[in-house]
């Protein structure tokens, strides 16, 4: 049987890590870059392709694959570059879709929990109001509406922070002495590149199958833990004593507890259901573990 093809629009790392599972499985992967260089020898078939030409572009400027994944995103935190990436950006690439042919069986829009607005700590989950203050959560949710409201199936998944290879920003600011402070309790949303690409992964499986697949899915791992618990959790594995208190800044004072039912019920088995699980391993395959064993000391 012929397996489907998938174009992956936006295919950095998270769609490069998509497209070699699965290119192990025998499926046709095409890759849009604006420099599409860094697909070469990966199996990964390259489309160079700046999203900003599409607006005058005909059926040809993609092509025709049987699901896309929309993962292109910002060059820089500045309200243009948003509104280009992903409210503008999705709309082009639709208009150019909904004239082949044989249009794709589905669409995959990669969001991000920063549509919610929530700042108490609330639990929240798909039905949850989205009503983010920032223009990055306004112009994702802008996005996300274009492919809801487009006659070409489509399914968001809003994942929350992402980390993993190469996403150690919060292990070198540990390693650095510097942890965030336990007051005011702000609760943060992980998830590993892996699972990230595992949920993609799995929902075309479903789809292939014929199982229903949902509009939107919230992909966050199984526990929600405040900033604080996190670093103190990296501190103890690198053994490093904090010297430095991290006030977060007031514009990123989103706290909420992102609740991952949906996915879960939808037969996703997370590979890193915690940060533990997840950091361990990006702490063990990025060289950042103390060589010497440590004295044993009691988890938490």
């Amino acid at each position: 049987m012929v397996k489907p093809s998938v174009l992956i629009i936006g295919c950095g790392d998270l769609g490069m890590t998509l497209g070699h599972q699965l290119i192990a499985e025998g499926h046709r992967v095409i890759g849009v870059r604006r420099r599409a260089e860094a697909l070469a020898g990966t199996g990964i078939e390259p489309l160079a392709l700046d999203l900003n030409t599409l607006d005058d572009a005909g059926a040809d400027a993609l092509p025709e694959t049987d699901y896309v994944i929309y993962t292109a995103s910002a060059d820089r935190f500045e309200e243009s570059a948003y509104q280009s990436a992903y409210s503008d950006g999705i709309k082009r690439v639709l208009a150019v879709l909904e004239q082949h042919a044989a249009p794709p069986k589905r669409m995959f829009f990669v969001s991000s929990t920063s549509v919610y607005g929530q700042q108490q700590g609330e639990v929240i989950n798909e039905d949850s109001p989205a009503a983010a203050e920032s223009f990055s959560g306004r112009l994702m949710l802008d996005a996300e509406r274009a492919l809801l409201d487009h006659a070409i199936p489509g399914t968001v998944v809003r994942f929350s922070g992402i980390y993993g290879p190469g996403r150690d920003r919060l292990i070198r600011q540990v390693a650095e002495g510097r942890v965030a402070a336990v007051t005011p309790e702000i609760y943060t949303n992980r998830i590993h590149r892996d699972d990230c690409t595992g949920i993609l992964h799995h929902l075309i499986q479903r789809h292939e199958r014929g199982d229903s697949v949902e509009p939107l899915y919230l992909g966050s791992d199984s526990e929600p833990a405040t900033q604080h618990a996190v670093m103190s959790w990296l501190a103890r594995q690198l053994r490093v004593k904090p010297t430095d208190t991290m006030q977060s800044p007031l514009r990123r004072r989103a706290s909420k507890r992102c609740d991952n039912t949906r996915v879960v019920k939808s037969g996703y088995v997370f590979r890193y259901p915690t940060f533990r699980e997840g950091y361990a391993q990006v702490l063990k395959e990025g060289g950042f573990l103390p060589t010497q064993p440590a004295a044993h000391t009691p988890e938490t």
